[in-house]
């Protein structure tokens, strides 16, 4: 049963917490709200326990959508001129609107009387579903808890909570809806029993086991995401991924680890559940990418580049919550590590040893402490499906601009084994990359129009004498780690300083149209090795990479050696490490000696993808900057 009728195509996703099935041109819609206003998951293609999916469509098939469309089943509002939007009407703004509407300002929902005392509505409303969840009526819940009832709400003469009652009568699926709106499984009735208690006395051991399950629920999910398995919860609640004790890690990184370990408890937990969101977003991204037809349907539009804005958290979370997608996924995978391993130590009670250190309490979280640096734009607001392609583009590489080299360490075969479920499918990754690189030809066809007739300058170097030498640079990077390059970065450059904060343009940059040749050269290439990783033509790995490599060292020698601008120096190594980090991969794929290990050729195709995406995305940098920088 489709939720809303303007859908023009089967329902793939749905909106958990709303009880509704979406179609894919309202997905990018509703995740564009954020998790706070719907919780978007694919209905095939996402992981789903069986109950949690039981619910969803029970739901959906009871008229759930006529909860959040209330007011309009009135035929007098017919007649006042508010209706639903028709298929054939656009998705911005006319769908768009009606969804952020019906869902964000619940402006279509049933209204209560006013009383002079707020509160005891909402008592009287979760007293109402206190009672209602022994029963098997999931929509009745559902819109007391669109009307403002409380999940968790304590009932003073009972002394048990809603989840409890669920429990004891085995509503296992009342018990997802409790849990989707914030319901503790871990909550103690007035005598100290958990609704896992409750179950187990009335015999009901699935549900008890489903709601440990939801109990770990955080913590289960990041470690899915990086290893593809959860713990049975029968011999422990914790699989801590053991990468990080492979990492060369930087005095950078243990520094903000020892922070993160002295959060107090409450800024521990709202950094967990922000990397929630961030796996949550990355793993729908992925299966968006899987899904769509790419020649059709995907376009920047349809991204969801950072965590949208959720108005109940401080502009400062926000804006760490945005900053978490700058994080690769060799550093993000390091980041949930920590954070599993530092939620197992608290919930045993361990402290924090050999330093000695203890919580401290009233600290606020930081983020660049945790290995963000601050030295880029803050977001003023989050980039929607709304946005045009122009504003997204330019919003993306202003959020990337400088924190490019956050892709540059050397990723080895060991640390992407570890890290192999959190990339998204090699044919996801071949989708998305195609898409960047036809973006990056429009990009650069329009640019060529802008440019045209302008002379081209003499080279600023050659192949050979490059500071940017991708050989060069791989070796070194591996030799000294980020932090030396870090540290070396701080230091001023001769003749630099900085370049570009009085607003001049930088005479020492290439012109925009020589840029823009060399980058149609490394987009070909890159276009060559997709077509060979998705006809599985491992033997074109090698000569491919050579070639990517020759025109990125072409690209590099129009740049000089020392430049005066952080970003583009910040581009040119990204440019050069990963054309370098390309070549080693690629390598791989040549004929094994007799009695060698066999190649993980999925693995491999991943590994090659994320080298290339990160080519494609430092070559679009640069032409973004020099363009930029020659308008001034």
């Amino acid at each position: 049963m489709l939720s809303v009728f303007f859908c023009l195509s089967d329902p793939g996703w749905t909106s958990i917490n709303r009880g509704v099935l979406i179609c894919d041109e309202c997905c990018s819609v509703h995740r564009s709200l954020g998790r706070h206003i719907s919780i978007v998951k694919h209905l095939r293609h996402s992981g789903w326990p069986p109950s949690l999916l039981q619910m969803v469509q029970t739901l959906a098939s009871n008229g759930a959508n006529s909860i959040w469309e209330h007011s309009l089943l009135d035929p007098a509002q017919v007649q006042s001129g508010r209706r639903k939007p028709n298929p054939q009407d656009k998705v911005h703004p006319t769908k768009s609107e009606f969804i952020r509407a019906k869902y964000q300002m619940l402006a279509f929902v049933h209204k209560l009387p006013c009383r002079d005392d707020d509160g005891v509505t909402t008592k009287d409303l979760s007293k109402q579903l206190h009672s209602s969840v022994r029963t098997g009526s999931l929509e009745t819940c559902l819109r007391l808890l669109s009307l403002g009832a409380q999940a968790n709400f304590f009932h003073p003469e009972k002394g048990t909570t809603p989840l409890h009652v669920a429990a004891k009568a085995g509503q296992i699926l009342q018990a997802e809806l409790l849990v989707v709106y914030g319901a503790d499984p871990g909550s103690p009735d007035i005598n100290g029993r958990t609704p896992m208690d409750y179950a187990r006395q009335a015999g009901h051991i699935e549900l008890a086991e489903r709601l440990v399950e939801c109990q770990y629920e955080l913590t289960d999910r990041l470690a899915f995401y990086l290893c593809g398995r959860r713990p049975d919860h029968k011999n422990g609640h914790y699989i801590i991924p053991q990468m990080a004790d492979s990492l060369d890690l930087s005095e950078l990184a243990k520094a903000a680890k020892k922070k993160l370990q002295a959060l107090n408890n409450r800024l521990f937990e709202e950094l967990a559940m922000d990397v929630y969101d961030e796996v949550d977003r990355r793993e729908n991204d992925a299966v968006w990418l899987t899904t769509q037809n790419h020649s059709t349907l995907v376009t920047e539009r349809s991204a969801v580049p950072f965590l949208p804005v959720n108005p109940e958290y401080s502009a400062t979370r926000n804006q760490g919550r945005q900053k978490l997608a700058r994080f690769n996924a060799r550093e993000f995978a390091t980041l949930i590590i920590d954070i599993l391993s530092d939620a197992k130590r608290r919930q045993q009670g361990k402290g924090l040893s050999p330093t000695g250190e203890t919580e401290r309490e009233g600290e606020t979280l930081n983020f660049e402490d945790l290995g963000i640096d601050d030295d880029q734009h803050d977001y003023d607001s989050v980039a929607s499906d709304e946005d045009t392609d122009s504003e997204l583009t330019t919003q993306n590489n202003n959020n990337t601009m400088d924190s490019s080299d956050l892709s540059d360490g050397p990723i080895t075969l060991q640390e992407y084994l570890e890290v192999k479920k959190a990339l998204a499918s090699s044919e996801a990754k071949v989708q998305q990359l195609m898409k960047v690189n036809n973006n990056l030809s429009e990009e650069l066809r329009r640019l060529q129009k802008e440019v045209g007739g302008v002379p081209k300058p003499e080279k600023h170097g050659s192949g050979t004498d490059s500071d940017y030498d991708n050989t060069q640079m791989y070796d070194a990077s591996v030799s000294m780690g980020r932090s030396s390059e870090e540290e070396g970065r701080g230091e001023p450059e001769e003749g630099g300083g900085g370049g570009g904060e009085g607003g001049e343009p930088d005479p020492t940059l290439p012109c925009t149209e020589d840029v823009i040749l060399k980058t149609e050269q490394v987009t070909k290439n890159i276009q060559e090795l997709l077509r060979a990783a998705q006809e599985f033509k491992h033997d074109s790995f090698v000569p491919c990479s050579e070639k990517i490599h020759s025109a990125v060292t072409e690209m590099a020698s129009l740049f000089p050696k020392r430049p005066a601008l952080d970003a583009v120096h910040c581009s040119l190594r990204l440019l050069a490490s990963s054309a370098s980090r390309l070549q080693v991969e690629c390598r791989k794929a040549a004929p094994s000696e007799p009695g060698a290990p066999a190649v993980d050729y999925q693995l491999l195709t991943q590994q090659v993808i994320q080298c290339a995406y990160d080519i494609a995305k430092a070559a679009k940098q640069l032409v973004t900057i020099t363009t930029r920088e020659k308008k001034q």
